[in-house]
């Protein structure tokens, strides 16, 4: 075999060679914005100390002061602590068990990242806690008064998944990881018409019914309601463009 720099009579001249094709660039695996990272690291953390660092009376304690109990709301405010101003966010930072959190993750490196990329972190901030508490206000009209403990993000998550819907997808129906935070924002009346975006609620709304009739659920005792999960998705769908920077 001879040597590239070596030429003979039948070689091709330089300018007769095939030109190389441009490669087409891949979209990282994983390229999440660095805010839900930090989210996701939040997170884990205080699963962690819950977990391996506090007694089960200490967890107690915590899960009392910052989980969501629609019971607060049915007794004087002024005869309990303020937990009740708190909590209807502070309980989205807390998880059931490890399931629970892996699942919440899951979906928010889904559908949290096209929205953390296009509307930034201290628009999410605000996101973050009215989406939370759209999510358990619509959980304390069905259980009033129940001492019930609420905990988690999934509401919090379900909020991004209908903020999405009305970006993330392509005129295909397409979704690119990396470029769907660009696309245009539709209308209301606009994405209830679009094809993939109703699919798209159509199984996410059937799979909370289906929870909802206890044939199925995950996330293991603690885990929020179906009712938070569709708060939290119509407070998304409906009032994102208020959190939108785009046109």
């Amino acid at each position: 075999m001879s040597s590239m720099t070596d030429q003979t009579d039948g070689a091709l001249p330089p300018e007769s060679a095939e030109p190389e094709k441009p490669q087409r660039p891949r979209e990282p695996a994983f390229n999440l914005p660095f805010g839900l990272v930090v989210i996701l690291a939040v997170l884990v953390g205080i699963h962690v100390v819950r977990t391996y660092f506090l007694s089960v009376a200490a967890d107690n304690e915590l899960v009392f002061n910052f989980a969501f109990l629609p019971a607060r709301y049915d007794h004087a405010l002024s005869d309990q602590s303020l937990a009740w101003l708190w909590t209807p966010v502070t309980y989205s930072f807390l998880h059931g068990s490890w399931e629970h959190l892996i699942f919440n993750g899951f979906w928010m490196v889904a559908f949290g990242a096209p929205v953390i990329r296009r509307i930034g972190m201290a628009r999410l901030a605000v996101f973050w806690c009215l989406s939370a508490i759209a999510a358990v206000a619509l959980h304390t009209v069905f259980h009033w008064g129940a001492m019930i403990v609420v905990v988690g993000a999934s509401g919090v998550v379900a909020g991004l998944m209908g903020a999405a819907a009305r970006f993330v997808f392509s005129p295909s129906g397409r979704i690119s990881r990396q470029f769907a935070h660009l696309n245009r924002r539709l209308p209301i009346a606009e994405a209830l018409s679009n094809r993939s975006v109703v699919m798209f609620a159509g199984i996410w709304f059937l799979t909370n019914l289906l929870i909802g009739l206890g044939l199925f659920a995950f996330g293991g005792p603690g885990g929020i309601a179906w009712e938070a999960h569709i708060g939290g998705f119509l407070f998304g769908f409906f009032l994102f463009g208020l959190f939108d920077p785009r046109d």
